[in-house]
């Protein structure tokens, strides 16, 4: 079988991992913010801005390079549905980077990564790549994850820049985000409950991160904006309530199956692990300010903690792995059938 080109493989790989790195992390700095650790949101923001421009620069230079041979790549099959999933997860990842930067104070950034993830959001959410398999792992919910990260970053912009038309686009996001995440549902494969060895968590984590968008737009609310009446108020509040409630319940049960049918920790889908960890503890927090529910605080920096270590472990594996792939002589052979 013939050697795979470096970029190709490299892409095959590693890009939808490295973007949910950068989301996890992210989404990390965001929880840090909540839970009142400045500092170490300040750490972690300055990683996921470290990740995201180095993904975006070795992406770009890789494109460069493969030239021609990239467009003929991207039509094998299962490769343009791995490009959609990377590039939708960069979109999520670059609302939440956005919404890192609002929490510290730097609104004209934020502003600035919404209009980029919202010019990069329509094509990947309505492409829909061709395949034969009527089930999918958990990059299924990629397109609700990218919309209510959207959702989540407008929510916050609104708040902090006192524009209503702002929380009232979130709003039609969050809806949106939801009916993506039924049709998303409609095709996960289940067994990978049982199988998947990391991606499968993202049916929690798009659960919890619409949860976070529920709450941030309930606290965008003020007395100057006038969002909601009470009626829009309760709607919005039992179902971020709900979404919260399923996305525990969903964590907990991924979290009995990964004890029930042991799989490998090591590969690098667990970043969708990590981002799943990270945004339920985040939702708890977000959910406690909105709705002053006390004791959520800190039942979400226990999870918040937990992703943390989740973090530090899912780093070290990843350093180790591109430490063993630099190796010199080292080739990638392609395992595709012929």
């Amino acid at each position: 079988m013939p050697a795979t080109s470096p970029s190709v493989a490299w892409w095959a790989r590693r890009a939808p991992a490295a973007s949910a790195a950068v989301l996890a992390t992210g989404t990390l700095s965001v929880g840090l913010d909540l839970a009142g650790y400045e500092v170490l949101s300040f750490i972690t923001l300055a990683l996921a801005c470290a990740a995201w421009l180095l993904f975006a620069a070795d992406f770009t230079l890789r494109l460069l390079r493969a030239g021609t041979r990239w467009r003929a790549y991207i039509r094998r099959p299962g490769v343009l549905e791995s490009v959609t999933t990377t590039a939708l997860t960069t979109v999520a990842a670059t609302a939440v980077l956005g919404t890192a930067f609002s929490a510290a104070g730097s609104q004209a950034l934020a502003v600035t990564l919404l209009v980029l993830a919202v010019l990069l959001w329509p094509v990947p959410l309505v492409l829909v790549p061709q395949s034969e398999q009527r089930r999918r792992p958990g990059t299924v919910f990629a397109r609700c994850m990218a919309t209510q990260g959207l959702a989540v970053l407008g929510a916050t912009l609104a708040a902090a820049e006192s524009e209503a038309w702002l929380a009232h686009a979130a709003l039609v996001l969050f809806w949106l985000g939801l009916v993506l995440y039924v049709l998303a549902l409609v095709r996960f494969d289940v067994r990978q409950v049982a199988e998947g060895t990391g991606d499968q968590w993202l049916a929690a984590g798009a659960l919890a991160l619409s949860a976070l968008a529920g709450a941030l737009l309930i606290s965008a609310d003020s007395v100057r904006l006038y969002l909601w009446n009470e009626d829009d108020r309760d709607v919005l509040r039992n179902m971020t309530v709900a979404l919260l409630v399923l996305a525990l319940v969903c964590y907990a049960v991924l979290l009995a199956a990964e004890f029930l049918w042991p799989r490998p920790r090591d590969d690098v889908r667990r970043w969708a692990t990590v981002f799943t960890w990270a945004t339920t503890g985040t939702a708890a927090l977000g959910v406690a300010v909105a709705l002053d529910v006390s004791w959520l605080d800190g039942f979400g920096e226990a999870l918040l903690w937990i992703a943390i270590a989740a973090w530090l472990v899912a780093a070290a594996l990843t350093a180790a792995a591109a430490r063993s792939g630099a190796r010199p002589g080292r080739r990638v052979r392609s395992r595709a059938r012929r």
